[in-house]
């Protein structure tokens, strides 16, 4: 692992966080942040929010630390945010860590056999706020561990860069436009159980 300037603070929070659960439910406890901003882990332990992208980033940091690679997945929609994923294997299986405004659409536990597999267990939590489902596809993963992005896990300056090259990253579909003419809207249940306790302001279309 990448020898990283983390603070003793720093540190001492991060010790806390030793296995994939424990991350997730630290991500879970912060509010959702409706900013447009980018923050590295160091930023989101600093100022304790995050979105999509800062809780993934954080994620892999932390998973980093226990011994896992520091990877990211983007998974692609129409009509709406895109949703990224950090991930982990146990047992050879994939599991993953997110920050989500949407209840479902955090935590997998480690049971999928490969990622198209993990991605699909996120189809049906993933909806808009208009009820359409909006999962279209998946990147292949990004490995963090390169000199591409600097010291990505305390820099100061906005991550937009990492964003960026993950929207140049070549796309799976796993639903054609031709599948999406024909997908249900979202119960009104599933919707309101989605939604609870999201930040109105960090849905999509809301900025």
């Amino acid at each position: 692992m990448m020898n990283v300037d983390w603070t003793a603070e720093e540190l001492h929070v991060l010790a806390r966080l030793d296995s994939p659960e424990a991350i997730q439910e630290f991500l879970d406890a912060m509010p959702y942040n409706d900013e447009i901003t980018c923050r590295s882990p160091r930023r989101v332990l600093r100022d304790l929010k995050g979105h999509c992208m800062e809780g993934a980033l954080f994620a892999a940091a932390a998973l980093e630390r226990i011994g896992q690679p520091p990877v990211l997945v983007d998974m692609r929609s129409e009509h709406d945010d895109d949703h990224i994923l950090a991930l982990f294997r146990r047992d050879g299986l994939l599991g993953a860590v997110a920050k989500s405004n949407y209840t479902g659409l955090r935590y997998r536990s480690p049971v999928y056999r490969s990622l198209r597999e993990l991605v699909l267990s996120y189809f049906e939590d993933y909806f808009n706020p208009w009820g359409e489902l909006t999962l279209r596809g998946y990147t292949r993963p990004l490995d963090l561990r390169t000199q591409r992005f600097g010291q990505w896990r305390t820099r100061e300056d906005e991550l937009d860069d990492i964003g960026e090259h993950m929207d140049t990253l070549p796309v799976r579909v796993v639903v054609t436009p031709e599948q999406a003419t024909r997908l249900r809207r979202v119960p009104e249940q599933l919707m309101a159980a989605g939604l609870l306790g999201a930040n109105p302001r960090g849905l999509y279309g809301a900025h």
